[in-house]
């Protein structure tokens, strides 16, 4: 089989779709030899000192004339035709416009459509995803749809009244870095949260409930994650660090030397933080969101993210989790993702036309 997976996640430098467009592309190249793989985007990126050495993972060559910039309709059609192409895989909500070949398409979740709260959008920048992709949709563009989790899987064919036979949920893993770490302990201990800050993240109620717990423990708490334009910065306070974009070999360290990480986060549609503290073997106090209790499955300790009040008692007990959560992120593998996800492949083939 020659595939080809959207690359354009791959031209930013942090951020959960480019890990898993990254991660996918790897495993499914290590998994599978005998097919090719090919990264497309018409913006440039680099997998040169990062990407997988893998002999069939090429990269594509982007746009070759000013006709092949208009790349969704028809620059990414001419470079599939140049490469042999058999499906595509949009792994960020894409697809391209005509149906030529079987194609694939991840939904990471729902939030593009949903209100936040005070019905602000938790994605104001996704309007190209929010007006697009309901109309692919009712076309029935794309041959098979992924989703990360059965939580988004069910809510995806109820709001877009999908057939539920090409909606597969295929979990996601957290990269094999990520593991326990033997580390002296740190200076002053520290609640740890890691991820994108934005919105509907709850990062407000975090700080708010970190302050409850600091009024009787001497406690500090780390902020880590690129942090969004519609973030609202907090007032710098003794004890609360935000830290930004941590390089990614330094996470699990960090993870590993919290006292918890705490992930409140009011929507996800996996919550990889949360299984990337668990494979390091952190304890995890999180929200009861479903797609997150989903892939904890009892490993961690969950709370009404809406309620201050508890999320500082959660924080306040220090529960331990060490060995459940080892024991739960075991069970997840980006081997296992791109057997999954090749399997998507071959039902796109089978049914492309029907």
């Amino acid at each position: 089989m020659i595939a080809a997976l959207d690359a354009t996640p791959l031209t930013v430098s942090t951020g959960g779709v480019r890990r898993y467009t990254f991660e996918l592309a790897r495993a499914l190249a290590a998994n599978y030899r005998e097919d090719e793989y090919w990264l497309l985007s018409d913006q440039p990126f680099d997998i040169s000192s990062t990407g997988p050495a893998a002999e069939n993972l090429h990269k594509g060559d982007g746009p070759r004339t000013a006709a092949e910039r208009r790349w969704w309709l028809w620059g990414l059609e001419r470079e599939m035709m140049r490469r042999r192409v058999e499906v595509f895989h949009g792994t960020d909500f894409s697809v391209p416009y005509l149906s030529r070949r079987p194609s694939v398409m991840t939904l990471h979740d729902l939030s593009p459509w949903l209100p936040g709260q005070k019905n602000v959008n938790w994605q104001p920048h996704s309007f190209r995803v929010r007006s697009r992709v309901p109309v692919l949709l009712r076309a029935r563009i794309p041959t098979m749809l992924i989703t990360p989790s059965e939580a988004v899987r069910r809510a995806a064919i109820g709001r877009f009244k999908l057939d539920g036979s090409r909606v597969v949920a295929v979990p996601l893993a957290a990269s094999s870095h990520f593991h326990p770490v033997e580390r002296a302990p740190a200076a002053r201990p520290y609640f740890l949260f890691v991820g994108t800050l934005e919105p509907r993240k709850n990062i407000s109620r975090l700080i708010e409930a970190w302050r409850e717990v600091r009024k009787s423990q001497d406690v500090d708490l780390v902020l880590a994650g690129r942090v969004r334009k519609d973030f609202i910065a907090p007032a710098a306070e003794p004890g609360l660090w935000v830290r930004g974009a941590v390089p990614e070999e330094d996470l699990p360290a960090l993870y590993a030397g919290a006292v918890a990480v705490v992930y409140p986060s009011l929507y996800e549609g996996f919550g990889l933080p949360v299984l990337e503290a668990m494979q390091c073997g952190a304890t995890v106090i999180t929200s009861r969101d479903p797609a997150i209790m989903e892939v904890s499955d009892g490993a961690a300790v969950h709370v009404d993210a809406m309620d201050v009040g508890a999320l500082a008692e959660a924080m306040r007990a220090r529960p331990t989790r060490r060995e459940e959560s080892l024991k739960r992120a075991a069970l997840f593998s980006w081997s296992k993702t791109a057997r999954k996800t090749r399997e998507v492949y071959d039902d796109a083939r089978r049914l492309f036309g029907k």
